[in-house]
């Protein structure tokens, strides 16, 4: 375990607040409501929106936690079903963007610390271990964990997709989340952060076509944020800024060493910001 910068402060604590229905799933925990008075405990928390064909396999490997509790948004497959079947604590809140979902889900933890965990990412026996025994004996309240991501089967090492690092861990108490940041979030803690070694998995994207589709998702809320911001787009930005964002992606971050699954995802990521800036021009005009 390494030490990080401190992240930013929080302006204040997120409040607590009790479940309203499910049965924790975790070896802490043998009844709803007795997950111990350990300063270690730690509830794993999924994010849901129609994650049938994912949940299954994340929650098998969050089974060591004290408490797993699923925030699902309005799934209309068997998402749900699969979270009650595992036994996760499972709750239900409408979408209005991922740091508002992340700050309610805060509000419902039981337990002083929380890990936030996608549906298609997967927690490693190593990276259990190593979590517990930072909590053990906790020397920050927030813990950035590093994260390989899969890109249609390839594992990532350029781009910026590795290390990836992810803010986490955190300390119930003392994290928030800002609720103007639509994408991307990142927690605000107060109070000082270091680094686990071990990696979560992250299935990424299992074809182009699907990171196609999210990157079309991103980039719309990529718009609302940057109109809300007032940021102007100027004629010569269309050219400057995609060609700069695959040089800093394929050579600045190093790209290159994904061969051919790198130059694809890189164009990829220029072409999905000309659009995010042709559609913020669109909307909200430009000079």
């Amino acid at each position: 375990m390494t030490t990080a910068p401190a992240a930013q402060g929080a302006s204040g604590a997120p409040s607590r607040g009790g479940p309203d229905s499910g049965v924790p799933l975790g070896a802490g925990a043998s009844e709803q409501g007795a997950i111990g008075p350990a300063d270690g405990a730690v509830t794993a928390i999924v994010l849901t929106l129609d994650e049938e064909r994912h949940l299954p396999d994340c929650l098998a490997s969050l089974a060591w936690a004290d408490n797993v509790l699923v925030l699902d948004s309005g799934s209309t497959d068997g998402t749900r079903e699969c979270a009650r079947q595992a036994g996760a604590e499972l709750h239900v809140h409408p979408f209005d963007n991922y740091s508002v979902q992340r700050q309610h889900a805060l509000t419902l933890a039981r337990t002083p610390w929380v890990l936030f965990v996608d549906a298609d990412e997967r927690v490693s026996p190593a990276l259990a271990s190593e979590i517990r025994a930072a909590l053990a004996d906790p020397a920050a309240v927030g813990y950035w964990l590093p994260r390989v991501n899969l890109f249609w089967g390839h594992e990532m090492r350029g781009g910026g997709w590795w290390p990836d690092h992810q803010l986490r861990l955190l300390r119930a108490d003392r994290a928030s989340f800002d609720p103007a940041r639509a994408v991307h979030e990142v927690a605000r803690v107060d109070g000082p952060t270091s680094q686990l070694e071990n990696p979560l998995t992250h299935i990424n994207y299992e074809s182009v076509a699907e990171f196609k589709s999210k990157q079309s998702e991103y980039a719309t809320l990529e718009v609302a944020k940057r109109g809300a911001a007032g940021q102007m787009v100027k004629p010569h930005h269309l050219l400057a800024q995609p060609a700069r964002e695959l040089w800093r992606r394929y050579v600045t971050l190093g790209g290159w060493r994904d061969g051919y699954t790198g130059l694809t995802v890189c164009a990829l990521m220029a072409w999905f910001e000309l659009q995010t800036l042709r559609s913020l021009r669109a909307d909200h005009g430009g000079p």
